[in-house]
């Protein structure tokens, strides 16, 4: 017959005693010592409750039979430290970063095919430095870049020449659409506007022909030039020309994921953008959380993500 095995002494000469909250208490008879089983040492098994669900402290001392102060205390003391796991094989990474407030964020480089990240660190500002400590740690822990997926920063561009960078579709339309608005009073830009929206369903060779029988249809348009008081001139539709400036910088990058030799490349950073909505959904659910302890929860749910 299985017995509770006393935490202090060891012994099993232990008893049923009572519940309290409506969890089962034992007494054991060596030492004299009260315990329960509810929580024990199952840390991982309240980490995980209070990771994943959204349940407040005063839920989880509820469903653990336990107080507040104890669920309080036993979170303190659970330690969530990330550390650069070793890594093997190769394939396609996605790099990007995610900010809470203006000074501090998360740069993170996660796999194509599995979805666990590869790195992560804890950053006060986006700078083309981090995402080169990215891809050097990743090299140096044993993985083969394949290619890199990015989402616009243009000097990440000349940085990572040596690698296939492909740049985001999704992003390339939110770019197009920030310069020309939802709906664009402009024919030229209507059409603009129209060729991008239609980009992930587009052939390279194809919607690069499409673009530039559109800019050669509108080249009088885009070179026109109005008058200021000053007597100086500009453009006059600077706006458009700035959408069409965005296409002509991401070209190259943006069907990269065609090519014959990048088979299995993403178009998008979908996936990494969807690990930054879990984590986000995830701290909503603890709102109030000081700044160490939102890097302890931001750890844990990294470390978390790699064992799945």
């Amino acid at each position: 017959m299985y017995k509770s095995k006393c935490p202090v002494c060891g012994g099993t000469h232990t008893v049923k005693n009572g519940k309290r909250r409506g969890v089962q208490t034992y007494l054991c008879k060596g030492c004299g010592y009260q315990f329960r089983n509810s929580l024990g040492l199952k840390r991982d098994t309240l980490w995980r409750s209070y990771q994943d669900g959204k349940q407040t402290i005063s839920e989880l001392a509820s469903a653990f039979g336990v107080s507040d102060s104890t669920i309080k205390r036993q979170l303190r003391e659970i330690e969530k430290v990330w550390v650069q796991p070793p890594l093997e094989g190769g394939g396609y990474v996605h790099l990007d970063a995610t900010y809470w407030g203006h000074n501090w964020g998360v740069m993170l480089a996660i796999d194509e095919s599995s979805g666990k990240p590869l790195y992560m660190a804890f950053i006060a500002h986006e700078r083309v430095q981090d995402y080169v400590d990215a891809v050097r740690s990743i090299e140096e822990r044993g993985y083969t870049i394949k290619g890199i997926v990015i989402d616009g920063m243009k000097s990440l561009f000349s940085e990572f020449s040596a690698y296939k960078i492909q740049m985001c579709q999704y992003h390339m339309i939110q770019i197009v659409r920030r310069y020309l608005t939802l709906h664009p009073r402009l024919l030229a830009a209507r059409e603009l506007k129209a060729l991008v929206d239609n980009i992930v369903n587009e052939d390279g060779p194809e919607f690069e022909n499409k673009y530039r029988h559109w800019k050669s249809k509108w080249v009088e348009m885009l070179n026109r030039r109005s008058t200021l008081k000053s007597g100086k001139t500009q453009f006059t539709h600077r706006r458009l020309r700035s959408a069409m400036l965005s296409v002509d910088f991401y070209l190259p990058y943006l069907f990269t994921y065609q090519q014959p030799e990048c088979d299995g490349m993403p178009n998008t950073n979908n996936k990494i953008e969807g690990t930054f909505t879990d984590l986000k959904k995830n701290l909503n659910n603890h709102s109030g959380m000081s700044k160490e302890n939102r890097k302890r929860f931001i750890s844990g749910f990294f470390l978390a993500l790699g064992e799945i």
